[in-house]
């Protein structure tokens, strides 16, 4: 989205929350549907940027409408038929719809388990979902203005990761290590693994809609930092020094980490003990911000949504989100 709307988001004038709905319930059906879209991807074999696209076109659709005009679910197919065709991954639409039903039929929590009650593609019914969705890729492309062209924080927090790693500007808390030349390597892959990780759950969250991919990608690189267990070398500087961030952008990282946090907790349905210290030091980011601030600024409201903390990334990341796969309803 352009700058401008970044800076106007206010999760009050949703379309969604102004026909009713409360914030708490319109986020939910986002996640729901996010991963739904996931798994749909998964399924048909997509890259990860076009599942990711596919997400940031389906958060775009409902800063424009209400989930209650439309159906979430078939909102969600036409993103993905969009999405992959943008990153050069296209597939046939018979595939992707027939593919969709079966999910949502299923569930996603027992995708892979068995298949639900299939739709004959040769039906009136098939066809008839077949011409919705063809209807709402439209619909889709004319809310998003034709902006086809999604960056996402995944190419940007390697950019950072590099630079952070070439320049040692970091190390281990504890380093296992005696080569120093292994040590960066395994710092950089740890590093990488955990912000791409982050990165996944983000897309999951209305953040695309708040802040840029760049500072998206600080705040991922950031929280991969305190659970690779790096530090600034020698702690000659703090985290924000480090990642080039502005003071005047201390709050904004804080909201990203927090509702990054908070999605993976909510999954997770417990907290995590490796958030308490990120949690303490977000605290004292926002802290830096208020000191940069002068007394009428500091208490300016802003529109951006309040940090909320959330599933600890695992394992191989690039393709898969920190979080288990759960039923949608």
């Amino acid at each position: 989205m352009t700058s401008a709307a970044l800076k106007n988001f206010d999760v009050s004038q949703l379309p969604s929350v102004k026909a009713g709905m409360t914030a708490k319930e319109e986020t939910i059906r986002r996640r729901k549907t996010c991963r739904f879209i996931e798994e749909a991807g998964r399924i048909l074999k997509l890259p990860r940027v076009a599942n990711a696209t596919a997400m940031v076109f389906f958060h775009r659709f409902y800063a424009k409408h209400s989930f209650m005009e439309h159906d979430r679910f078939e909102v969600a197919v036409a993103s993905i038929l969009l999405a992959a065709k943008t990153e050069e991954a296209p597939k046939k639409l018979n595939e992707i719809v027939a593919k969709c039903l079966e999910l949502k039929s299923t569930g996603v929590s027992n995708a892979g388990k068995g298949a639900g009650p299939v739709i004959d593609p040769k039906s009136e019914e098939f066809a008839k979902r077949k011409e919705r969705i063809l209807l709402l890729e439209r619909v889709v492309l004319h809310t998003i203005g034709f902006e086809l062209s999604i960056d996402h924080p995944y190419k940007f927090l390697v950019e950072i990761i590099k630079k952070l790693t070439h320049t040692r500007q970091l190390e281990y808390k504890n380093p296992q290590s005696s080569s120093k030349t292994s040590s960066m390597n395994n710092m950089l892959n740890d590093l990488v693994k955990y912000s791409m990780c982050f990165a996944n759950d983000s897309v999951h969250t209305s953040l695309c809609l708040q802040f840029s991919p760049q500072l998206i990608a600080t705040a991922c690189v950031y929280l991969a930092g305190h659970f690779a267990n790096v530090q600034p070398t020698n702690n000659k500087k703090t985290w924000l020094e480090v990642l080039a961030c502005p003071p005047n952008q201390a709050e904004a990282v804080s909201s990203i980490c927090g509702q990054i946090i908070e999605l993976i907790v909510d999954r997770r349905g417990t907290d995590v003990d490796a958030f308490k210290e990120i949690r303490a030091n977000l605290g004292r980011l926002k802290g830096v911000e208020g000191a940069t601030r002068t007394p009428s600024a500091a208490n300016t409201p802003t529109k951006a949504a309040p940090p909320t903390p959330k599933q600890p990334p695992r394992g191989p990341p690039a393709d898969e989100s920190a979080s288990k796969r759960q039923r949608t309803s």
